[in-house]
């Protein structure tokens, strides 16, 4: 019989700030290398508050990973060195490639009432493909399938497969699957997964069960406060699950709904030097990169 997969580990996102002064809500980085393979990082960027997020993100260099980015609320403007330029929105996705290197910058704004909202995903690329052509896809909100099940569970599918119905991103270098996932109160989700995938979840909001673990204390919690005696069999807003190996993920619920991202992909497994937006295999690399980005030789593949 085939393992539902069980949580290995469940992480708070911690706030800090980021780009010209965001303040956003990160659930895992840096200090989380090789854990999420072939994933790098999750930020969340939810705010109300325009003080928080309207400095943005200046231009700035990337290599070596794609970056994912989901809205929720309000706009990012969006400009890079192939000469791409665009507006994503509530739920629209730009899926960057940076490869051998692209510089960027994303400019958020609030909707009407000051709310502005959404995450960024870095997927790392394997040596083949680190210097692969950089690349820019913007998929507009209803280019992106929904189903629905007969439980009432929504899965909106970025990427991957759900019942034979794809997501429009299909040829990312890791195979990762990006679901939007929603279930109402009372109702179980179950998930088929590939095994020797890693695979995490996101709650977004409300709060449910998962891998049927009520037991808040048969897991590591990471960023719990080291006196904090209490912790909630239920699982909510801004937590993070990472789960062990397995051919299934099941999620259920109780009084409320809950929704989370899920996300995975193949592990790459090979080492990994990092330095602030530039991700290489080696430190000779990263020094390479930043040699080349003082000079103006940076950007290897020209606008088309």
């Amino acid at each position: 019989m085939e393992a539902n997969r069980k949580i290995h580990k469940v992480i708070r996102s911690k706030a800090t700030i980021e780009g010209a002064g965001v303040h956003l809500k990160r659930a895992f980085g840096f200090g989380e290398v090789p854990a999420f393979d072939p994933f790098l990082l999750l930020d969340d960027f939810r705010s109300s508050d325009p003080a928080h997020y309207t400095q943005g993100f200046p231009w700035h260099p990337h290599r070596g990973i794609e970056t994912i980015t989901y809205m929720l609320r309000g706009t990012v403007e969006h400009g890079d060195s192939m000469g791409n330029t665009g507006v994503i929105g509530a739920g629209d996705v730009q899926w960057m490639t940076a490869g051998s290197g692209i510089i960027h910058q994303e400019m958020p704004k609030g909707d009407a009432s000051g709310g502005m909202g959404g995450f960024q995903l870095w997927a790392n690329l394997p040596a083949s493909h680190k210097m692969m052509n950089p690349r820019y896809r913007e998929v507009k909100a209803d280019q992106i399938p929904t189903v629905l099940t007969r439980d009432g569970v929504t899965m909106r599918i970025v990427s991957g497969e759900v019942d034979g119905t794809l997501g429009p991103v299909r040829d990312a270098v890791t195979e990762p699957a990006y679901l939007d996932v929603t279930l109402p109160a009372k109702a179980e989700f179950v998930r088929p997964t590939p095994e020797g995938h890693t695979v995490f979840a996101y709650v977004i909001e409300g709060q449910g069960c998962f891998c049927h673990e009520k037991n808040p204390f048969t897991y590591d919690v990471q960023g719990a406060n080291y006196f904090d005696m209490q912790r909630p069999p239920l699982l909510g807003d801004e937590t993070l699950v990472l789960f062990g190996d397995g051919a299934r993920v099941v999620v259920s619920t109780e009084e409320r709904p809950v929704r989370f991202l899920l996300i995975s992909g193949k592990p790459i497994g090979e080492p990994v030097a990092w330095y602030g937006p530039i991700v290489m295999n080696t430190r000779a690399e990263l020094r390479i990169a930043f040699e080349e980005y003082s000079k103006g030789t940076f950007i290897k593949h020209a606008r088309a």
